[in-house]
């Protein structure tokens, strides 16, 4: 049987996948990466929503700067090619087209939640009726905590200041008109729009422009976390007017497990007198060692910074943002588009109703995540794959994730998939 998607007639046949593979601009990419062995052979990594694979260049850059701690110890701040002082400075041109934004309004520092936090102290700013937080239901728990912790903090109950939006009844991912018109019949209670780039369960990515929108025609500030959506989907965080922005760098950055986080802060809240936590790093850089009282903030998004670098994880992360400048984001946007398309293919073609897909299937609400509902013998499916190699996650009661990425993962691999999720 053949399938049109992505104007490619798919086949159910190994000799298409190594064909596709063998036509593939990037495949020279997946020799950047340690692929995991069981039994003798490569396994199958699907599950780089949860962990990204490790960069083969990444021990040779951590190397480098455990020589220069051998060599210079205090002076590696101050000395070399990339000084540890700014270190930071070095990754910022490379991670900003990931998100869309320019240079100086990202930041490199501290964990995903982490930063939500030290966000929120500058964003989230509820004053007499407008106190409310505006958030996906089932969001990541990470963040459920970050924003119940903030709401009591700041003297609000939770069930009265957090609001949540759910998709209709009897469907699985959410409707941008219904989040908008949540947005407008919250309105003027409304302090904070906050929501995930991408629903880490069904991996549907929300329309960003259009909830930022909305949220500043209330009043609110938009912000988002993008654990699941950096380095997976196109992002114009500038463009679209965010006000901030949080990310992880361990999924689809392959910047290391527990890696360093990320922060973006919209230049036009650079010079705003916001509340915010200081810290040391980000003081103004020319007076920092001056070591005076007063907190001067830097005017860039590094103002928000609070600590030194950890130069170890950095150098992880530079690594794997230069294989990602290497390769150009559009061109992995197009590879992950076809092998996603190629996963489809085969659950709508071959697969009983047993399985269902969650995922949306517009390229604009989907990035390389494929999440699957199955109906009976979740584990059984699981744990099939599992015996084959194959490596997704679970998701309680009853959900797979398979994420094929565009970095390392082939045509090849996908049509394996296909094979195991056939005989269900």
């Amino acid at each position: 049987m053949s399938y049109s998607i992505s104007s490619i007639t798919m086949e159910d046949s190994l000799e298409f996948a190594r064909q596709m593979d063998s036509r593939d601009p990037l495949r020279r990419f997946r020799e950047e990466f340690h692929i995991p062995r069981r039994e003798g052979q490569e396994i199958i990594y699907l599950c780089g929503n949860s962990l990204g694979l490790q960069p083969k260049r990444t021990a040779r850059v951590i190397e480098q700067e455990m020589e220069r701690w051998r060599t210079l110890a205090v002076d590696g701040h101050f000395e070399g090619e990339t000084r540890w002082f700014d270190y930071h400075k070095a990754l910022q041109p490379m991670l900003a087209p990931i998100v869309g934004a320019h240079p100086d309004e990202v930041t490199i520092m501290n964990n995903l939640t982490s930063n939500l936090h030290f966000m929120m102290v500058s964003f989230y700013r509820p004053q007499g009726k407008r106190f409310k937080v505006l958030m996906e239901a089932g969001a990541f728990p990470s963040d459920q905590y970050a924003v119940e912790t903030q709401v009591r903090f700041h003297g609000y109950k939770p069930e009265e200041a957090i609001v949540e939006v759910a998709p209709r009844e009897g469907e699985t991912f959410l409707r941008t008109e219904d989040i908008e018109a949540a947005i407008r019949r919250e309105g003027d209670s409304l302090a904070l729009v906050l929501f995930g780039g991408i629903n880490y369960y069904t991996g549907q990515v929300f329309d960003m422009e259009r909830i930022t929108a909305a949220a500043h025609e209330a009043g609110a500030m938009a912000g988002f976390d993008l654990a699941h959506a950096v380095g997976n989907v196109p992002l114009c965080l500038h463009d679209w007017n965010v006000d901030f922005a949080v990310w992880c760098s361990y999924k689809y950055l392959n910047s290391s497990p527990g890696g360093v986080g990320g922060a973006f802060v919209h230049r036009k809240h650079h010079h705003a007198d916001l509340p915010r936590f200081g810290g040391w790093w980000g003081h103004n850089e020319e007076e920092r060692f001056l070591m005076k009282k007063g907190f001067k903030p830097i005017t860039t998004a590094e103002g928000w910074q609070v600590a030194n670098e950890p130069i170890l994880l950095m150098a992880a992360h530079k690594a794997a943002l230069e294989i990602f400048q290497e390769a150009g984001f559009e061109h992995l946007r197009e590879k992950s588009k076809k092998l996603t398309d190629y996963l489809l293919f085969f659950i709508d073609n071959y697969c009983s109703d047993n399985l269902t897909v969650l995922t949306p299937r517009s390229y604009e609400a989907r990035g390389c995540q494929v999440s699957i509902y199955v109906h009976r013998d979740g584990k059984k499916v699981f744990d099939a794959l599992q015996a084959a190699h194959i490596v997704g996650d679970w998701r309680e009661p009853n959900v797979i994730r398979l994420a094929p990425v565009p970095l390392y993962n082939t045509f090849e691999e996908v049509y394996r998939v296909g094979q195991v999720l056939k005989q269900f």
